[in-house]
């Protein structure tokens, strides 16, 4: 069965399930499509095959022309009977947390079970999803072992390979952002390594499933530890009156021993305010305390409530309060230039404000509308005539196609989270 399947993935001829067609699964349908392989899709999200099979992308990064491109190669699903076709099946399924901040490896289980439900003899399944350290060989290995009856390396391949994407990166994207895999037996990390190198410029192997599942995590901790910390000194500089960008910039011309990291208004995303947890609740059952990520995430969970705390200061000193004023957010994604509002501090910082008595818009030229709670809220025009009728702008998300030159014809203070307008003078933009 090795054999055969490397041999499908030397000529190409494999066969490519995905399982997940958000943020990951559907980028690595196309990448593994436009180099010629068939590709099949699966998600339990009805719209979502409806929309692919009309060859309409609802991904950022992933152009309507990307589809069109791939449709001969690529057969979207909610039949997951079409997954006997793959020669090769990759989990690409969110994993978030609990309220108890455990993590929720329910979409997993999901695809797992789907697995189990069709024929898996021979074929190679990748588990991308981020997960805790043990996962493939706890959970997913003892199931598909099925008590005895198939054998990991001889019936069927397993392997880990965490996701790398950052949605809106215009320089770094699937093909050559380099590629990490472990595989549970040689021949798994074998034919996963041969599988990716079809698609991706550079596939590194590394010794197991346990430390392929423990380099994404540490990824992620590395950035949210790192911006707690720089956070944390936003809120100390902000006390001490002292430019927090200033002292950011003039730092990062230091060329050894300093990489910049930046504040803003809390973390935001599918990963990194997720991810660490993962290892923190792991490490509990190694009687270890990840104190540095607990820490991180307690600083940067506290920026959302900074923020509204910062606006009121400012609107005091104008002799107004936050409850009866009229505050506008400009920009609710969780990063610039992208439609993901997933855990964005906008939805932390809106639902504040209100609790205080505020009347909050919204402008976000890449969403034109969101829910929080079973309240729904629109875009509002973003031009000068609504500008002038609000009290404060607070800018949340710095999305590059916003003109910035209309805040500045009213006299109302504009809070700038993001240094977006950096370089810009005015006596009305403050900054943390």
């Amino acid at each position: 069965m090795y054999n055969e399947q490397m041999k499908k993935i030397k000529s190409k001829k494999v066969i490519v399930g995905v399982i997940g067609l958000g943020y990951v699964g559907l980028p690595l349908i196309v990448s593994f499509s436009k180099k010629g392989l068939e590709t099949i899709g699966y998600d339990v999200n009805e719209e979502k095959v409806r929309l692919l099979k009309k060859t309409k992308s609802y991904i950022g990064d992933i152009s309507d022309s990307d589809l069109k491109k791939i449709k001969d190669l690529f057969t979207p699903t909610t039949k997951l009977e079409l997954l006997n076709k793959a020669d090769a099946i990759l989990i690409c399924v969110p994993t978030p947390l609990r309220k108890t901040k455990e993590p929720d490896i329910k979409y997993i289980l999901s695809a797992l079970e789907i697995i189990k439900k069709i024929d898996y003899k021979g074929k190679l399944i990748v588990l991308e999803s981020t997960t805790y350290p043990g996962t493939t060989e706890e959970i997913l290995l003892p199931e598909l072992e099925n008590k005895g009856k198939y054998k990991v390396g001889k019936d069927f391949f397993l392997a880990f390979s965490p996701e790398r994407v950052d949605p809106g990166n215009k320089t770094y994207q699937i093909k050559n952002t380099p590629k990490v895999i472990g595989g549970v037996t040689a021949k798994g990390t074998n034919l996963t390594k041969a599988l990716y190198s079809i698609a991706i410029d550079k596939v590194i192997p590394v010794s197991s499933t346990r430390v392929a599942e423990s380099i994404k995590l540490l990824e992620n901790i590395y950035r949210s530890v790192n911006i707690g910390l720089i956070n944390e000194m936003a809120q100390l500089c902000h006390k001490m009156n002292i430019n927090i960008w200033e002292v950011i910039e003039a730092a990062a011309t230091k060329p050894y021993g300093f990489m910049p990291f930046y504040p803003g208004p809390g973390l935001g995303g599918h990963c990194i305010p997720l991810d660490p947890y993962y290892l923190s609740w792991k490490a509990k059952a190694y009687n270890f305390n990840t104190r540095f990520i607990e820490l991180a995430g307690e600083v940067n969970g506290s920026m959302p409530d900074f923020v509204v705390q910062i606006a009121g200061d400012l609107l005091n000193k104008r002799k107004k309060s936050i409850n009866g004023s009229k505050i506008f957010i400009l920009g609710v994604a969780y990063k610039k230039d992208i439609s993901d509002i997933r855990e964005s501090p906008a939805l932390d910082i809106i639902r504040s404000l209100e609790e205080k008595g505020a009347k909050v818009y919204y402008h976000d030229p890449h969403i034109p509308s969101f829910k929080i709670g079973q309240k729904i809220y629109i875009s509002s025009k973003y031009n000068e005539k609504t500008i002038s009728k609000m009290d404060m702008v607070i800018i949340v998300t710095d999305h590059s196609n916003v003109d910035y030159a209309k805040l500045f014809k009213s006299n109302i203070p504009i809070f700038d989270t993001r240094n977006g307008l950096k370089g810009i003078k005015n006596k009305n933009i403050y900054k943390f």
